[in-house]
């Protein structure tokens, strides 16, 4: 797992507190698609837990994985007591058990391609489902992503995750759809987007921006320095777009 990938556990408390949540509309999507009850749930890659609560908190039994200490200690103190909790990188998980759901809250990017769907599957019951969703926050009024995009220029030429596959923004499907897409161990892909416009204030969106990987691989003071001068060019409060772009598929049956 890269060094960028294992960079959150040093702001784990950061994450958890500037890091927008997953709303109820995003669980009923996934729960529609499924059809059916959905009793049991692997998260990969947890974090602080931002959408192991929203799995349950509506009654799905839910194993937290997550491979980077600091952030499952404090997953451990947001989520509820039912949520079993495991160190693990995903791909240190053995088959054995399996779920009716297996998710990615912002972390797939983070796993390695090699065999990544053949250990998903093996992961679910057959006809579960795989869920991946996530999406970039970033500022709603164009001149201030532009001002913000100046400042932070002599730091950081983007902020941006490149798509893993290369897929082009523009492309209909995105990443991972595409990949489960041409899998054979999957089926009826979808692609859907919850939108979402937050407002916040200036300290917090530089906040969020101190949980963004990009940053975290800057040099501390030139990381410092960078914040200062998006500061500088903020009004007090700021609209994002925290848009979710949800991935879903359905393991084959046998």
């Amino acid at each position: 797992m890269s060094a960028r990938a294992l960079s959150f556990g040093a702001i784990a408390e950061a994450y958890e507190r500037f890091r927008p949540g997953y709303p109820k509309e995003l669980f009923d999507l996934v729960m529609t698609y499924a059809g059916r009850p959905v009793r049991t749930a692997l998260e990969i890659g947890a974090g602080t837990g931002k959408a192991t609560r929203l799995f349950a908190e509506h009654g799905v039994a839910v194993t937290a994985t997550e491979p980077d200490a600091a952030m499952l200690t404090e997953l451990r103190r947001m989520v509820p007591a039912n949520v079993r909790t495991v160190r693990a990188a995903f791909e240190d998980l053995r088959p054995g058990e399996t779920y009716g759901l297996v998710y990615a809250a912002a972390a797939l990017h983070w796993t390695r391609p090699e065999g990544r769907w053949s250990r998903v599957a093996a992961l679910l019951e057959p006809e579960g489902v795989f869920a991946s969703f996530g999406g970039p926050v970033q500022l709603a009024d164009p001149a201030v992503e532009e001002s913000v995009r100046a400042a932070r220029a002599p730091f950081l030429e983007s902020d941006e995750f490149p798509s893993p596959d290369g897929t082009a923004p523009d492309e209909e499907m995105q990443w991972p759809g595409t990949e489960l897409q041409r899998s054979q161990l999957f089926s009826d892909v979808q692609q859907a987007v919850v939108k979402r416009r937050l407002t916040v204030s200036a300290p917090h969106y530089i906040g969020h921006l101190s949980t963004v990987s990009a940053y975290l691989q800057l040099p501390h003071s030139r990381r410092q320095q960078a914040y200062d001068a998006i500061a500088q060019v903020l009004p007090e409060t700021v609209e994002i777009a925290a848009d979710i772009t949800v991935h879903l598929a359905r393991r084959r049956s046998e």
